[in-house]
């Protein structure tokens, strides 16, 4: 398959390479090629174009001839690039969304009726979180025979002396700066920036942490595809308190802008090297959790997911110089786009994939070095989820 990707940073650079590996035609875009071959790394071939994705036209003209346009820029250029896949009659995913026409609702899912129309389709916020997240969600929910409530927990830490950024800056900041949406009671609400503070328990060797809410586009998908009254996400680890800290000191704000030093460009596999040999960047770890409650056999029951994902010491290992979130977000991205539903037309977060395709999704994750847990607890009547 003939792929362009658009966003050469450090999820779409390790995209690049991987999809090359598994024989895919690959070409990049980037509105600054020179960083963006610093990403591919001095060996790389795959040939990049310099592309503003701001400009529709200048997409088209790039990616003419692809059969998947790979949106693996910012949220924010969701719609324009959309269009363009449209324009160029060209299958399309991305890795996030932007909430920009409705709060609580992706704004790719208004895409879905022109993409029915191109008989062409589209997977939405593919990758780690959102992404892995809903297909453990929909898989949890799937082995229930109703769903009460489902709840996402992340922790994200790096041991590093200055602020490293391990997503790009400008994900960074609009996931610090905007209103959590969660799902309650069957209606979606605001909630408060890092609020709602609890404590939960990762896998060793990270164990209890606390946990705050936080900006993810699971709950404003999941609820639209499954039955259920309540979804929300939590975020755990130094990257979260960093951030909780200097938003109760008022240094967190739209109208303040984003500050370079709090959220530094995110470093290049070079970059990051010189990091690790100055002892600057020892560790990073990235974890996640999917909790799915709900009754089986009139039985109140609790499906846990715990995933562990590679450390940065251990990527380092394996010869790669890129963070934990990257590595996962690119590895996730590739097996969607292994299992791409070519033969579905309109729109669909992964959760809405028919069973065969999310199922060899799920098959294929052990092979990137991705370790998937799960335990069925069965719960007393009434009971309330203390022991998380």
């Amino acid at each position: 398959m003939r792929i362009f990707i658009l966003g050469v940073g450090a999820t779409g650079s390790l995209l690049a390479h991987l999809l090359t590996r598994q024989g895919h035609i690959v070409t990049c875009g980037d509105r600054d090629v020179e960083r963006a071959r610093r990403f591919l790394g001095k060996k790389s071939h795959i040939p990049v174009q310099e592309v503003n994705a701001r400009n529709l036209w200048a997409i088209v003209r790039a990616a003419r001839g692809n059969h998947l346009l790979v949106n693996a820029g910012p949220a924010i250029f969701n719609e324009i690039i959309l269009r363009a896949a449209l324009r160029l009659c060209a299958h399309y995913i991305d890795l996030a969304a932007r909430l920009t026409k409705q709060p609580f609702k992706a704004e790719q899912l208004y895409f879905h009726k022109r993409f029915e129309q191109k008989n062409r389709a589209a997977v939405i916020t593919a990758g780690v979180s959102p992404g892995l997240m809903n297909l453990l969600a929909k898989r949890g929910a799937e082995m229930l025979d109703s769903v009460e409530a489902i709840h996402i927990r992340l922790y994200e830490s790096s041991q590093s002396d200055d602020p490293i950024s391990q997503w790009s800056p400008e994900e960074s900041f609009n996931e610090a700066t905007s209103r959590p949406r969660i799902y309650r009671a069957g209606r979606f609400h605001f909630g408060k920036r890092f609020g709602e503070r609890e404590w939960f328990r990762f896998t060793a060797p990270i164990g209890d942490s606390p946990v705050y809410l936080a900006a993810q586009d699971e709950a404003c998908t999941l609820p639209y595809f499954l039955k259920l009254r309540e979804v929300d996400a939590k975020i755990g680890g130094n990257e979260i308190d960093r951030l909780r800290r200097w938003h109760r000191q008022g240094k967190l704000s739209r109208s303040r802008g984003m500050v370079s030093k709090r959220f530094p460009k995110t470093p290049t596999p070079r970059m990051v090297a010189k990091l690790i040999r100055r002892g600057v960047l020892q560790n990073a770890r990235f974890a996640a959790a999917v909790l799915v409650r709900g009754v089986k056999n009139e039985e109140p029951r609790l499906i846990r997911w715990d995933c562990e994902f590679p450390t940065l010491y251990q990527i380092r290992l394996r010869g790669m110089f890129t963070s934990p979130i990257a590595y996962a977000t690119a590895q996730m991205a590739a097996l969607f786009i292994k299992h791409f539903p070519r033969e579905m037309a309109g729109v669909y977060p992964p959760e809405a994939l028919v069973p065969e395709t999310r199922q060899a999704i799920l098959a294929d994750v052990r092979s990137r070095n991705i370790r998937i847990t799960m335990r069925i607890t069965r719960l007393k009547k009434n009971e309330e989820d203390e022991h998380l």
